[in-house]
């Protein structure tokens, strides 16, 4: 039996390949790289209204479309850039999501202008640990919570979009801030 038939792991993650490598290798694992937060924060934006598997698949693509999420070169797109980029069946082509992408590079740097690092920033709303919970089956966890209530309302208030309270706390999953592995899963352990 193969590695992958021992191990027991949040059932949400069974469905599909990807979804296991991404469980296994990043959700929930706690992240403190300013530029992978920023590649997270994007993405999470980029799946609202969507499922997290179509963005995982895209994500290889959006790397490329975002100059590797380089937010210096993200803040300067033009309108040329923008037309490119709607044009890019590689990437969920959505005119709101793309120029949200842009402000939020513009919005990601005057942060790490006052704060020194994004990470600095973003880790405040947990109190710079992460929260560890434990369900006995995914569906127990919530949507959102206060953490993410309070990080979605300063996210908006500097300029940032598509930052509601649901994708933040998406977003404090994939970054490894709150862990809601189940209880069975190996990675609670």
């Amino acid at each position: 039996m193969s590695d992958f038939q021992h191990k027991s792991r949040c059932k949400w993650s069974l469905s599909d390949p990807i979804y296991v490598k991404y469980h296994d290798q990043e959700w929930g694992i706690p992240v403190h790289d300013d530029h992978q937060l920023f590649e997270m924060l994007v993405l999470e934006g980029a799946q609202a209204g969507l499922s997290w598997i179509t963005v995982l698949k895209k994500r290889e693509n959006y790397r490329l479309a975002f100059d590797f999420f380089d937010a210096e070169k993200m803040a300067k797109y033009d309108d040329e850039k923008i037309a490119s980029l709607l044009l890019d069946a590689g990437i969920i082509r959505n005119r709101l999501k793309i120029n949200a992408a842009i402000g939020n590079a513009k919005a990601y740097l005057k942060i790490i202008e006052e704060f020194g690092s994004f990470d600095q920033y973003i880790w405040q709303f947990v109190n710079f640990k992460p929260i560890i919970n434990t369900w006995d089956s995914y569906r127990d966890a919530p949507t959102r919570t206060p953490e993410s209530d309070a990080m979605s309302k300063n996210l908006l208030k500097r300029g940032f979009k598509f930052v509601g309270s649901t994708i933040c706390y998406a977003y404090m999953q994939a970054v490894g801030m709150v862990s809601d592995h189940e209880k069975d899963c190996f990675c609670a352990k």
